[in-house]
């Protein structure tokens, strides 16, 4: 039987599709399938081969292709479509096979994400409370907390998005604590259940106790750029001569830097950026060039750049990479008193690496494998949480 073009060309169509979907799907499994396991892709062109293959079976399984369709032009439509089907999924198998994670397990759902036992429904979204389950600790080189502050930590209580992972609810939890107690430095851990393990630095100290020594305090009333923060380093311009000064505070409009602190004033909150405009900014300047700030007449104030430190850059690194840092003290009679650092394989057994040792007033940086351990050595160790966890009960 002989067919219009027109007739042709959708009948092709519709046989295309119609055997097409089998080669499809064995083309994106094949793709997929391949690139996971080895990394490579499979040449398209063997695919698409054979794909035609599959749908020539299927269609004469079918009876599809009888004499008056073959001699048509039904069957070169039907071939084009199958071809262009099959690279397509054998495309997209492709590109989901290099993209699909490689290491995922239920087990790593557990430790990323809340129990839904502790996802509470709220309209159609659901939230979790987050509480401190246990006491408060304190960060290594900051003071401790002050025990009405260790207790407000302690006695509270936050709510957030139940659908975030657990890195991101310890980051908002942080944020949280900064803001609200104006906290210096804090480390949160939440596990499955939302209960939160929280460790504190108190807040620093009022004014007068953040002006370093042979300074002055001085407000002055400009124009302020946006982002100014406490410990911006600043110029102000006196007819022609610069006076330099260290931000201790700074306040555009209702946005302030730093609360009013006076020398009676013991807690401050933490230092939010300016959102700029007409303010006002508490310089830490010389004494000279505090008389030069009150006689004058500041027309305009600049910011200077102090680049990125590097041990900050060494520690965004750690944390880019998912690890954290911590110092364990060896204590009597643990397993690593009068052993040798090369003899524990901390690498490979503990999963961390020790940056250095410190013994009294000796300190060692990147040491050995020869390096001996005593009882009371201190070990600045990095690694993951749950790394330096199991570490610290065999040091301590």
């Amino acid at each position: 039987m002989d067919y219009s073009l027109p007739v042709a060309v959708l009948l092709g169509l519709y046989l295309g599709a119609l055997t097409g979907v089998v080669p499809a799907l064995v083309a994106w499994c094949l793709g997929f399938v391949f690139r996971y396991v080895t990394g490579v892709s499979l040449p398209g062109f063997g695919v698409v081969v054979l794909g035609v293959a599959i749908a020539g079976v299927q269609g004469g399984l079918l009876g599809l292709l009888d004499p008056t369709v073959l001699n048509s032009p039904v069957v070169v439509v039907a071939v084009i479509v199958v071809m262009l089907t099959t690279q397509y999924a054998h495309a997209k198998g492709d590109s989901m096979g290099s993209s699909f994670p490689r290491r995922i397990g239920l087990r790593h759902l557990r430790e990323n994400r809340l129990s839904s036992d502790v996802i509470e429904r709220v309209g159609r979204f659901g939230q979790v409370r987050v509480r401190v389950t246990r006491t408060v600790g304190d960060i290594d080189g900051y003071p401790p907390l002050p025990d009405d502050l260790r207790a407000a930590i302690r006695d509270g209580e936050w709510t957030f998005p139940g659908d975030l992972p657990l890195a991101e609810l310890e980051s908002r939890l942080a944020d949280r604590l900064r803001t609200e107690h104006g906290l210096a430095d804090v480390s949160v851990e939440i596990d499955a259940g939302g209960k939160a393990t929280v460790a504190a630095a108190p807040p620093e100290g009022s004014l007068s106790r953040r002006l370093p020594p042979n300074r002055r305090a001085v407000s002055v009333d400009t124009l302020v750029p946006t982002g100014v923060a406490r410990g911006d380093e600043v110029v102000f311009d006196l007819d022609g001569e610069d006076a330099v000064g260290t931000v201790l505070s700074a306040e555009t409009g209702a946005e302030k830097s730093d609360d009013d602190a006076t020398e009676t004033t013991e807690t401050v909150s933490r230092a939010p950026t300016t959102t700029g405009g007409d303010g006002r900014v508490t310089v830490a300047v010389s004494t000279a060039g505090a008389k030069e700030l009150i006689r004058g007449d500041p027309s305009s104030l600049r910011v200077r750049s102090r680049e990125t430190r590097s041990e900050f850059e060494l520690v965004n690194l750690f944390r880019q990479a998912g690890k954290h840092w911590r110092k364990l003290q060896i204590s009597a009679g643990s397993g690593l008193d009068g052993v040798t650092l090369g003899s524990l394989s901390v690498r490979d057994v503990h999963d961390v690496a020790v940056l250095g040792i410190e013994r009294g007033s000796d300190r060692t940086i990147a040491p050995s494998g020869t390096t001996p351990l005593a009882a009371g050595d201190e070990l600045y160790v990095v690694g993951t949480r749950d790394s330096i966890r199991r570490f610290s009960e065999v040091v301590e």
